[in-house]
Order: structure tokens, then sequence, then C-alpha cells
């Protein structure tokens, strides 16, 4: 069995038990502890078939999507050489079986009301109607194979009390997914936490609002005095990902890169993912790169950022990928395949982060 840890997001000072600064139960009715502290243990989501069995198409799609060039995924006879019995499915593509696609989101649920809907209802009762991922960790029990039908059942393992985390007032909720094949035998578990927080109130909303209806959305810059905004979010700093942070305080894009094999790897981990090593040492970034996909977010709006904000994902002329936003650009001229240039943010005396803007085109 095989485990991954993923950190979904940030909410500021959250701890791998989804602990934050500040916690506190203030004016919270008891009735209300008592109908959440209820959905402890219940069920949200009966045992659910996923829309297609495993299958080959798919799975080469999320390869080449990701930039995952294992060929145990799409070459049946260098999996065969590994000593499996033929193709499988990248072990983190579990969910992607069991999700309903974009028609089911869109169409009425079937079959009435389940627990799902009824907590969220009774979150947003709260006041908490606002919603970030924060971590998601995966226990994996076998590999899938092509032809495995995947279903999956969620229950909700834990309600935080509430808690004053960087985005706000607000609840970690802890749910487990467990995933079974077609025989009913568990592949996998998920232990998925998210915050479900307050968000601002009207008026602080509305004045953060009014620059963006009157303002260009090229030029909807520092809308917020530097000296008077709330610092970014913390990023979660563990023994993995520290040095880079470190790095980008000296204003250094670094790599991190396999001693054994020489193949770099972004974001920062423990292990080599091409050969398994766990020596690494890191190179310096020319910092050139393209823009691979990029979004533009509007809402819901955080005080420390500008809007309208241009999120993207930067190939770097060394091949691996980050996720970085985007600066002297309107979000209108900024097109996939443009080239980037390395620049700094220094968003405080503490937090330094790569951005980048467009490559002059003399200087392409």
């Amino acid at each position: 069995m095989t485990t991954q840890r993923t950190n979904a997001g940030n909410a500021g000072n959250i701890g791998n038990d989804g602990s934050a600064e500040g916690v506190g139960n203030t004016g919270v009715a008891a009735d209300y502890e008592e109908r959440l502290g209820a959905f402890v243990g219940r069920e949200l989501t009966p045992l659910t078939p996923g829309q297609d069995p495993v299958n080959q198409p798919m799975i080469r799609h999320w390869a080449e999507a990701m930039g995952d060039t294992n060929p145990v995924y799409t070459d049946e006879a260098a999996a065969r050489a590994t000593g499996r019995p033929g193709v499988v499915a990248p072990a983190s593509m579990v969910q992607a079986w069991t999700m309903r696609g974009y028609a089911a989101t869109v169409s009425p649920p079937s079959g009435g009301r389940r627990g799902f809907d009824e907590l969220v209802e009774l979150l947003g009762e709260g006041g908490y109607t606002s919603v970030v991922a924060t971590d998601s960790e995966l226990e994996f029990a076998r590999e899938l194979v092509p032809g495995d039908h995947v279903s999956v059942q969620e229950v909700v393992e834990s309600i935080s009390p509430e808690k004053q985390t960087g985005l706000g007032v607000g609840r970690f909720v802890t749910t487990v997914k467990t995933y079974r094949d077609q025989d009913g035998e568990i592949v996998a578990t998920q232990r998925w936490r998210t915050l479900r927080f307050r968000p601002a109130a009207p008026a602080a909303a509305t004045s953060a609002a009014a620059p963006a209806a009157a303002t260009p959305a090229a030029a909807q810059t520092a809308a917020t005095p530097a000296a008077s905004r709330p610092l970014r979010p913390r990023p979660a700093l563990n023994r993995d990902n520290t040095f880079w942070f470190e790095a980008a305080k000296e204003h250094r894009l670094v790599i991190q890169r396999c001693v054994s094999c020489g193949t770099l790897r972004h974001p920062p981990g423990p292990c080599c993912p091409h050969c398994g090593s766990f020596a690494w040492d890191t190179v310096r970034a020319s910092g050139r790169g393209r823009v691979h996909s990029f979004t533009v977010n509007h809402h819901p709006r955080h005080p420390a950022f500008d809007y309208p904000l241009v999120v993207a994902v930067v190939e770097l002329a060394e091949g691996t990928r980050l996720i970085t936003n985007l600066t002297g650009v309107a979000p209108e001229d900024v097109t996939v395949d443009m080239p980037v240039a390395l620049d700094w943010l220094d968003a405080d005396p503490d937090l330094s982060l790569p951005v980048f803007r467009p490559v002059a085109t003399e200087d392409r």
C-alpha cells in the first residue's frame, strides 16, 4: 500500500491535523453544534459507480495532460517488462474514474437530496458559505487496470470547532472517500479536508469591488495600498519544500534535481518519480519560459491580491512547470505559449515569490 499526500491550498496557519491559530467558538448555539456533530460518521455519498470503467484512452489523455511519460501507462510491452500483466492507470487518477462529468453536475440530482447537500445547507446556515480545499491524503491498495470499474463512497470523519484562519472564521470538514472495484474490494482511500469559512462582510466586499467597476481591467493594479493590505496567505512549509522558499527569499529560482539520474522535478518532493532515488540537489533556473496554460481569477476576492488575477502554469526552459502569477500584462493579452521572463514579488519581508512578465519582442 502506498500513500500520497497533497496540500491542495493554504488557508493561513493550518496544521496537518487541520488545526489553526486563534481557535474559538464564541456565539455558536449549542443546538447548532449538536446538529453539526450528528454528521460525523454519516454517509454523504452512497457507494456510487463511475460512469465508465478504467480504459486506455482516458489513461492516455491523463498522461499527456500531466506530462507523465512513464511507459507502464501506455505501452503493454513496457508494462509487462516490469512484471505487470499489462498497462496500469496512474494511481493519482483514481478520483477521475468516479467524477460525474459536466452534464451531471449541471443537471438536477437524481434520487433526491443526499447527505452532502444537507451538510452544505447546514454549514450555510452558520454562515460558512465559502470553501477552499486544504489537503488530500490518498492510500492505494493496488494498481487499477483497464476493465476495472471503480465506485466511491464518502463518509464524514470530523468537523472541527470554529477556528480563525488566514481566510477568516471557519470549520475544517474532513471526509473519507473509499474507492472499491467491481468485486467490492478496496483499491484506495482518500482523506479529503476542506475549510468552510465565512466570506468578507458585504461592506468590505463592496469597497474592494468598487475600483473594478470603474477601472479598465488593464489598469486594475494597486487597488489597496501595500501598507494597509493584509499579508498573503503563508505557504505550507515542510521538510521537502522549505529550501525552495528560502532560495526565493534570495531571488533565486531553483529546481530540484535527482543526483542519481539527473531528472529535474517540481513541485519539490522527497523522492525522484523517475528512478526512486532520495538523493537530490538543485540547479538554478534561467528564468525563461512560456505560458503553458492560464486562468483569470475574479472571485472570490482576497484583500492581499490585486484583481483581475492572472494565474498561469509556466513551463520553464529547463522543462519543469510551476504555478505562478503573471505581471505587467492585461488578462486579455495573455496567450498560451507566450514567452515570459522571471521577475520577483516581494510580498512582505518574509515572503518573496517568483512571478513572470511578458518578454519584449527585442529580447526574444
